[in-house]
């Protein structure tokens, strides 16, 4: 068999670190990348819709918690990685990847429109040997069913002139161990080259390792599959907070317990709720795909609906503790540590903090709120602004849910000067006081 000279060219560039490399979208997925990619002596063109990325990224000026701000600064400067929002300047790439959003609607069905998009920007100037990779997450088969045809509409053929393949992503916003550069990364290709190439080019820039899938459809579902497992986990765990709720039973305690036990057992933990960008969605691509195959996911979609209930229960449980205290929830003032949707990151994508406060709105409760992370936002035509944490604000408060578990907290304060205290995180362990009500 004849080797493709489209495909021998674009190793020798690889391996020589000649390839130009463009990263559609420099959000939580596409910067760190972009970084990893321009460190490992690739130039690297980020693009983004949004101009005020660009111009930080031109700037040198990290937004992105998991990236370095030197790193950043470095890239820029050597003239290894730069911004723009002229997709013209995908003319240039050698390979491409796709890191833009892949949100639900409001019926929570799979919104495909920026992979789309993206791939239309990325055919009207595909050039011949390019290799595309969608790194979004998304149902099995949108590498096949929906980017590939549109690529292919530029009159090229997947396989023969461009190379595609889906590598999903793995950021875990905070992970102080794993990051982009050392997570090991999923490949999968449309067609052995696609793979191959693939392979390549993550090899040259991570630290992990690279294990090649069969297909796209294998690499999607894998990703499906990572935080659908943690989806259930965690609904188990709330379920289980629930029910130790109302026997009197510490859940912490029953979980710590359990960890004990070598094998068989893996710790997951209940919550306020689930956020992030990840485990609240993605089970939900699976469940409107499987509808295609006749096939009800019932376990994964009754999971999302324990989840959901989280946040109306941390509240139901706050309004019962100010009833004890002679308390109404309707005008009593609820100080609220944390927005973020985990620890020590600035994220408030899919945050069970929002809804929290949507429920609290609708008892016309007074809300106040801390994150040393978050100063300020805007949720539904209202603003709002944290409040630093001092004895006199926490004794202001009626009522403090710790929905957030930072570490800058000092818990023994905020125990210490707070009328009472709804623990969602387990953040004040090892404190003793008749203040301190557990999830």
């Amino acid at each position: 068999m004849m080797t493709n000279p489209l495909v021998s060219s674009l190793k020798e560039k690889l391996q020589e670190r000649s390839a130009v490399i463009a990263v559609i979208g420099l959000g939580y997925v596409g910067l760190p990348l972009a970084v990893e990619k321009a460190k490992a002596g690739y130039k690297v063109i980020g693009l983004d819709v949004q101009q005020k990325r660009v111009d930080q990224v031109n700037e040198g000026i990290n937004y992105i918690g998991d990236v370095v701000d030197s790193d950043l600064n470095e890239m820029v400067h050597k003239g290894q990685l730069r911004a723009t929002t002229d997709y013209s300047e995908l003319a240039k790439a050698d390979c491409i990847a796709i890191c833009v959003p892949t949100p639900l609607d409001r019926y929570y069905q799979p919104d495909t429109s920026y992979v789309e998009n993206s791939s239309r920007d990325v055919a009207r100037y595909l050039q011949t040997g390019t290799l595309v990779i969608l790194e979004s997450t998304t149902y099995p088969g949108t590498t096949e069913e929906i980017v590939k045809p549109i690529l292919e509409s530029a009159g090229m053929t997947c396989g023969k002139d461009f190379f595609l393949a889906f590598s999903p992503e793995r950021v875990d916003p905070g992970n102080k161990q794993y990051n982009t550069k050392n997570t090991p990364k999923v490949v999968g290709g449309v067609t052995p080259a696609c793979s191959q190439l693939a392979e390549l080019l993550y090899s040259s820039v991570l630290d992990g390792d690279v294990h090649v899938v069969s297909s796209p459809r294998v690499a999607e579902m894998e990703k499906i599959l990572e935080n659908t497992f943690r989806n259930i986990n965690i609904a188990l765990a709330n379920e289980m907070a629930i029910l130790c709720n109302k026997m009197g039973i510490d859940v912490w305690e029953v979980i710590e317990a359990a960890k004990t036990k070598p094998y068989g057992f893996m710790a997951f933990y209940p919550g306020p709720g689930l956020g992030g960008h990840c485990i609240p969605i993605d089970p939900y691509y699976l469940t409107w795909k499987a509808r295609e195959y006749d096939y009800h996911t019932r376990l994964i979609e009754l999971a999302g609906e324990i989840n959901q209930s989280m946040p109306q229960f941390v509240v139901d449980k706050a309004a019962r503790l100010l009833n004890k205290a002679k308390k109404p929830l309707n005008s009593s003032k609820v100080m609220l540590l944390g927005a973020a949707y985990k620890k020590d990151i600035d994220d408030l994508r899919e945050s069970p903090v929002l809804k929290i406060i949507d429920i609290l709105r609708q008892e016309e409760a007074v809300i106040l709120y801390n994150d040393p992370y978050i100063p300020s936002f805007r949720h539904k035509g209202r603003d709002y602004a944290s409040l630093e944490v001092t004895p006199e604000t926490l004794a202001e408060a009626d009522i403090v849910i710790i929905t957030t578990d930072h570490s800058v907290y000092d818990y023994a304060m905020i125990v210490e000067h707070s009328q009472l205290i709804l623990d969602t995180r387990n953040a004040c362990a090892g404190i003793k006081s008749d203040k301190i009500s557990k999830l």
